[in-house]
């Protein structure tokens, strides 16, 4: 008999590397990053600049970043110009060694990648990955300090945040009266961005070097050196973070610009300046953008305003994607609502000259979703019923996960007819064309007379069985970096965009990894662990929820067991179980 101790190093994983008490590092640097958080909030600058100097130069916050860069990150197996895809635990540990904040920055790797649904691509930057870690340990000390003062209705690339929260701040902006909007977007955000504005927005002395050195840095595309003159390239781990500080103040500064217009639009309610403040609504998303207000003289001088401060910062507004429209009635021709993440907003009229204003997902993405599967049954052939519904019942949950908090119903059960259509051309094809026939493939399931369903029990999974849930909004301008750990537990647990059987293990553990007993955060990457390492048991005491680089560990223990001929169980909330012979 002998016992597998939780520092022992698993096969492949060096001595120095394995033992890193990586719960107490995190401890660490979150302590810090929220003491920066609150000393940016409360106006203390020399409390500010002290913390961030001692985050800079913390050995724990070097291996973090590292493991980060090296592990964590699902993109990393992607090279820059060193040509270095991934790195072995030695390796990391001399990176972390290495790393500082000065020294001259490589030029990125220029990769080309198609955008959905269209025939243009997206230029990506890859930077090396030495400069990833270090952009990585720069995102640390900055982003702290900025989720303190960015604003309340900024939803995109921050932590805690996302599309959910923009769409249900839509809602609440036109759910009571008719509104017009400015439905708008910014032309080539990340590669226009003006170097010397944005720097000066940053304002840290000692960061900007090394911030100047990544953006001037230049690009390599198919071999060719090309200077940068502007922009942040995409692909970088600090260019979202660097992204929302360029347009951060895009909401305050409109509403204080066009305040006496706002006021005289707001006149005959007599309303103080904190009511009228409110009732323009500036929301955004990364770099696309609403603005919602019932005179429409107030969205076309925020049109103008806005103009002419992205001018500023060396952008310009998109003028295909730019339009005015209103939420009840069409305007100069176009349809009432918009469209905004793949949801279509509007307002839809009731008897007695009432309304109601109702989120849906919009056309377009069910019928991009619609021909997706449609390629995949026709992909399939002949392939087993099993591998066809193994194939679409990620695509079907992961489509209707991230619609279920919207009005969506209807949707999905045309969704549901157009599917059973597709599968039954896909048996038919197989030459079952007889109604007694298909019914090798479509099965009674419960209260379904016709459920796409094997023999064995697998079944395909249906939109409409997604449970509608309305999401709960993040409230005003907080961040997880307030360290009110119960908060934004029970945010991430209501995620739309979390699967339900990840949810559920999330409440079971109480928001904790069932390894490390560390809270989840919302950037972290949970992965589903198997106990007995077999993926076909899905029971409910063989499944534990974990953090990626803990699961990298976990499988790399259960490995070295393996090979030693030991049978080892696997930790059950955060302890090693022993292993026997």
């Amino acid at each position: 008999m002998r016992q597998l101790m939780d520092n022992e190093a698993p096969q492949g994983v060096s001595d120095e590397w394995s033992p890193t008490p990586w719960r107490k590092l995190e401890r660490y640097i979150f302590r810090l990053q929220k003491r920066i958080y609150k000393a940016k909030q409360r106006g203390d600058k020399r409390a500010g600049r002290g913390l961030k100097r001692v985050l800079k130069r913390s050995k724990a916050a070097k291996m973090l970043a590292v493991r980060q860069v090296t592990q964590d990150n699902r993109g990393k197996k992607t090279a820059g110009v060193d040509g270095l895809k991934s790195l072995d635990p030695a390796k990391r540990l001399e990176m972390a060694a290495t790393l500082t904040l000065e020294g001259k920055a490589s030029p990125v790797r220029r990769v080309w990648i198609p955008k959905p649904g269209k025939d243009e691509k997206r230029p990506l930057g890859i930077p090396t990955m030495m400069d990833r870690a270090r952009q990585a340990l720069a995102k640390m000390v900055l982003e702290p300090e900025w989720e303190a003062v960015f604003e309340p209705n900024s939803y995109g690339f921050r932590p805690g945040r996302g599309c959910h929260d923009a769409v249900e701040q839509i809602f609440s902006a036109m759910c009571k009266k008719e509104k017009y909007i400015l439905e708008a977007d910014i032309k080539g955000c990340f590669d226009n961005i003006a170097h010397d504005a944005l720097l000066d927005k940053v304002n840290d002395p000692e960061l900007r070097p090394i911030l100047k050195g990544w953006l001037k840095a230049g690009i390599i595309d198919q071999g060719v050196f090309q200077q940068t003159q502007q922009g942040t390239p995409q692909g970088g781990v600090i260019s979202p973070l660097l992204a929302n500080i360029a347009l951060h103040g895009l909401e305050e500064d409109t509403k204080e610009a066009l305040r006496p217009i706002i006021m005289k639009a707001e006149k005959p309610r007599q309303l103080s300046w904190k009511e009228a403040y409110n009732a323009l609504q500036v929301i955004r998303y990364a770099d696309d953008f609403v603005v919602i207000h019932k005179d429409l003289g107030v969205v076309k001088e925020a049109e103008k305003y806005i103009a002419s401060w992205v001018g500023k910062m060396g952008l310009q507004l998109k003028a295909e994607k730019t339009r005015i429209v209103h939420s009840l009635r069409s305007y100069e021709g176009n349809e009432p609502g918009f469209n905004f993440l793949g949801f279509n907003c509007r307002q839809y009229r009731k008897a007695k000259g009432k309304f109601k204003a109702l989120i849906k997902p919009e056309k377009n993405k069910l019928h991009k979703h619609l021909k997706e599967i449609g390629e995949i049954v026709r992909e399939m052939g002949s392939a087993p019923q099993e591998e066809v519904i193994s194939k679409l019942n990620p695509k079907i949950m992961g489509w209707s996960n991230y619609y279920r908090a919207c009005v969506a119903s209807k949707t999905f059960n045309k969704a549901d007819c157009v599917v059973f259509w597709q599968l039954s051309n896909w048996a038919k094809g197989k030459g079952d064309r007889t109604k007694r026939k298909l019914r090798k493939y479509f099965k009674e399931v419960g209260d379904r007379k016709w459920a796409f369903a094997t023999e064995e029990g697998k079944e395909l999974v249906q939109h409409s069985a997604m449970k509608i849930v309305r999401h709960i909004k993040v409230q005003g301008s907080r961040s997880p970096y307030d360290g009110d750990w119960a908060y934004w537990a029970t945010r991430l647990g209501r995620s739309p965009i979390l699967p339900p059987r990840r949810a559920r293990l999330l409440k079971e553990q109480k928001g904790k990894c069932g390894y490390c007993k560390l809270h989840f955060r919302q950037e972290d990457i949970l992965e589903v662990h198997h106990v007995d390492g077999n993926h076909k048991n899905g029971k409910k005491g063989n499944l534990m929820l974990i953090h990626g680089h803990c699961h990298d560990q976990v499988t790399a223990q259960m490995r070295r067991a393996h090979d030693k001929g030991l049978v080892a169980e696997e930790p059950c909330a955060g302890k090693l179980a022993s292993t026997v012979l």
